[in-house]
């Protein structure tokens, strides 16, 4: 079983960094979506996503049928860790998630506008009504690209010894 994720790491993947979560079909015809947010469940062993209604279609319906998603976490500075997990549970997003929804949205409104994206663009993307998309966090990864790339984490880095 995988450590929890710490709260100085849930800090991280709950603020406005960028949240695709992928899936694939039975063929391995893999599809992304968009996640608007996630909030780390407390014990740090389940995450649940946001992901809107308009976009997520095919790959909730992927998580359905085969109970996998993959999650990457990338910030500006490339920063990024992957979860994998199983599903555990789709639900209408209510009015406590939309309001974190909405905290999320105006954060990556405000990173991509350090890359010259306007804010209003970012607000034009879709992102209600919502699914709020449980998953049990199975493995964790470091994606920082560097030499400890694609190392689990808890897990010594490229020429490290534990």
């Amino acid at each position: 079983m995988v450590d929890p994720i710490s709260p100085e790491l849930a800090e991280f993947l709950e603020s406005g960094i960028s949240i695709q979560v992928g899936s694939r079909d039975a063929r391995l015809t893999p599809e992304v979506a968009r996640a608007f947010g996630a909030r780390v469940e407390a014990g740090g062993r389940e995450v649940t996503l946001f992901l809107p209604v308009a976009t997520a279609g095919r790959t909730l319906a992927n998580a359905r049928e085969n109970g996998r998603l993959a999650v990457c976490f990338s910030a500006i500075d490339h920063r990024s860790y992957q979860v994998k997990g199983r599903l555990k549970a789709v639900r209408e997003a209510d009015e406590r998630d939309r309001a974190a929804i909405e905290r999320y949205r105006a954060a990556l409104a405000q990173i991509y506008g350090v890359v010259g994206m306007p804010p209003r663009l970012t607000y034009r993307i879709r992102h209600w009504p919502a699914h709020a998309v449980c998953i049990e966090v199975e493995a964790l990864f470091l994606q920082t690209p560097g030499p400890g790339a694609g190392v689990a984490c808890g897990q010594p880095r490229g020429g490290e010894r534990s």
